[in-house]
């Protein structure tokens, strides 16, 4: 392969890297900022549940603008976003300033830094026979910053406070702003007669997609990924603590999933080469929530917890290359970046639902026992849905 196409993987697992491991960190902060600020635990759940749905939203739209106009110039944009969205409770840590921090300005900078641009501008660039496995391989490059970040915003939250913390996190996002130069800068040159849709073409590229029954049930599916994932990683640490776990243990949890999802991820993109896509995706559904049904209904312990995080890390993000590749067979390439994010606003509806409903029963209940049951039956309509997808007539490259 050529050294500039290792070049954009680097580059796009670099700025996936910092923008998700940031954003797996903040379950670290829901009790810490209770003591610290007086922050009731809601304010902080359903700041990230507004995170997820921003971020859902918002995913199409950066999708389409990176399609047209680059990729790099939309990751450059989102760092500032994101920075300004941790700066700001940093600062001023009350409700208001953590909900439009949060919630808003960090949503709009993950659509921009994560996985949407960058990995739609490898599916450009890498040949259709490779495509799954070399977006699977940035996005299993992008775990590291969760393996790396989770621990290191335990210890700052430790050594400096949960404020002062979000404040380090932040000034973190400063470094994409260079790797974003080596991911499109500039617009891929369009196929003769082809080209993006851009974000005037939305609405129509949106109900048309939607039109076709494989791709609205894979969109189907996409929600219960982020509703599982999203209540994990919010709750996952306080959840353990009410069961009487020791504190560092939501944190090593969290590590365990970002070390667990580099082999994972790469893995479940290797696996489109030989197996459809959709039929692949079932599976993941089914081993997620298998392993979660094991884990709520047995008693926790730590060997315990780190065995669900190792599982649940394997398959992690192995949904997206999967998702990418699947759309890509339908629809081709020159509108991957806005059709993932149509799709991709499922998945966040979902993560809005899951973080928000979880915040609301701790605050009410005190515990997430009524939660479990939800996440194993999503779960399994989420298998049902790309079970039942069949292939696209004419495979597009």
């Amino acid at each position: 392969m050529p050294a500039a196409l290792w070049m954009l993987i680097a580059a796009a697992a670099a700025s996936i890297s910092l923008a998700l491991g940031v954003r797996q960190t903040f379950g670290l902060f829901l009790l810490p900022l209770a003591q610290e600020a007086a922050l009731p635990p809601t304010v902080l759940g359903l700041a990230v549940a507004l995170h997820n749905l921003v971020w859902g939203l918002a995913q199409p739209v950066t999708g389409a603008l990176a399609d047209r106009h680059g990729a790099g110039r939309v990751i450059a944009g989102g760092a500032l976003f994101y920075l300004a969205g941790l700066a700001l409770p940093a600062l001023l840590p009350v409700p208001w300033a953590v909900l439009l921090g949060v919630g808003l300005f960090t949503g709009i900078g993950v659509s921009c830094c994560g996985t949407g641009a960058a990995l739609a501008a490898i599916g450009r660039a890498a040949p259709p026979e490779r495509r799954g496995e070399l977006i699977g391989l940035a996005s299993a490059g992008g775990s590291l910053g969760q393996a790396a970040l989770v621990p290191l915003a335990q210890n700052l939250i430790g050594w400096v406070g949960a404020t002062a913390s979000l404040g380090v996190l932040g000034l973190t996002m400063l470094a994409i702003l260079p790797i974003a130069r080596s991911i499109e800068w500039r617009p891929p040159p369009a196929r003769p007669g082809v080209t993006a849709t851009g974000l005037a073409g939305l609405p129509a590229l949106a109900r048309e997609a939607l039109a076709n029954r494989g791709y609205a049930l894979l969109t189907l599916g996409f929600f219960a990924c982020g509703f599982q994932l999203a209540f994990l990683t919010m709750h996952l640490p306080s959840h353990l603590q009410l069961c009487g776990m020791p504190a560092g243990l939501g944190a090593t949890a969290l590590m365990t999933v970002g070390l667990f999802n580099i082999p994972g991820s790469w893995l479940c993109g290797r696996v489109s080469n030989v197996m459809r896509p959709e039929l692949a995706l079932g599976w993941i559904y089914l081993v997620r929530s298998v392993a979660i049904a094991v884990f709520a209904y047995t008693a926790p312990t730590p060997l315990g917890t780190v065995v669900f995080a190792a599982v649940m890390g394997f398959v992690w993000l192995g949904s997206i290359p999967l998702t990418n590749a699947a759309i890509a067979r339908r629809f081709g390439v020159t509108d991957l970046g806005a059709l993932y994010g149509v799709c991709f606003f499922s998945h966040q509806v979902g993560g809005f639902l899951g973080a928000a409903a979880g915040a609301l029963l701790l605050e009410f209940a005190g515990n997430y026992d009524a939660f479990w049951p939800v996440m194993i039956l999503v779960g399994a309509v989420a298998v049902a849905a790309n079970w039942v997808i069949r292939p696209p007539a004419r495979a597009l490259a």
